[in-house]
């Protein structure tokens, strides 16, 4: 859990928890929702996820991209965000929509608006807080890099694993995009291309390290299944 590898987690999490009844009452009833995820390999920036009631799926999956995901994209892809992630605010706060009204995948916030983060508060322990939206399904239909989206579809036949690798991707573009607008936190004055660039290349190496990784995978499996068929 997020809050066990963190102190900072921990300290956020006891925060929202302990604010006064009304507050969180008045919170609740607007639908508003919060999910707290830490990368694995770091306890800082702790990436605080508002999302409205009715899409706790889809805070699920930004929480398990950050989480999970990003220790399995090889190690050069991590690299290439490790003195980005270094000099992040410590609390980013992500507002997660569904589509912005621009039509953009997400955007860097100059101030923070989010209520309970709006303001410096002693949990913080002096961290900077940053803040973003990302437009969730907006995402889901972007091709990122269509040629290569398109050709790897075909490498799955329909099915679980089709479904598998389109959850995957998902989770892969979420993760660009968050590290992406990190990226323009650090880095505000960074040419948008030269962001683009690097939020790209970690897509595309990350995306085709997990299809290698699971091409190999499913052809052991049907090597087995044929090696049990010649058995019996």
């Amino acid at each position: 859990m997020a809050h066990e590898r963190s102190p900072l987690a921990q300290a956020v999490g006891n925060y929202l928890a302990s604010r006064p009844r009304v507050t969180r009452w008045v919170e609740w009833l607007a639908g508003r929702r919060y999910r707290l995820a830490v990368f694995p390999d770091r306890p800082v920036p702790v990436v605080v996820v508002a999302y409205r009631y009715r899409d706790p799926a889809r805070a699920e999956q930004v929480a398990r991209a950050i989480e999970q995901d990003w220790a399995e994209a090889p190690p050069r892809c991590r690299e290439s965000y490790e003195e980005i992630l270094a000099r992040a605010p410590g609390l980013i706060v992500v507002q997660l929509r569904r589509r912005n009204v621009c039509g953009c995948l997400g955007h860097r916030h100059v101030i923070v608006k989010e209520a309970p983060f709006a303001e410096p508060h002693d949990a913080f322990g002096g961290a900077a807080v940053g803040e973003m939206d990302i437009a969730f399904d907006r995402v889901e239909s972007w091709l990122a890099l269509p040629l290569m989206d398109t050709a790897l579809d075909t490498q799955f036949i329909a099915g679980s694993r089709l479904r598998e690798f389109h959850e995957q991707r998902l989770r892969f573009r979420l993760l660009s995009i968050l590290l992406h607008e990190t990226h323009h936190m650090v880095a505000p004055q960074a040419p948008e291309e030269a962001v683009r660039e690097r939020s790209l290349a970690f897509y595309r190496e990350a995306l085709a390290n997990y299809v290698e990784s699971a091409r190999a995978s499913l052809s052991f499996t049907i090597d087995r299944s044929f090696s049990r068929l010649g058995k019996e």
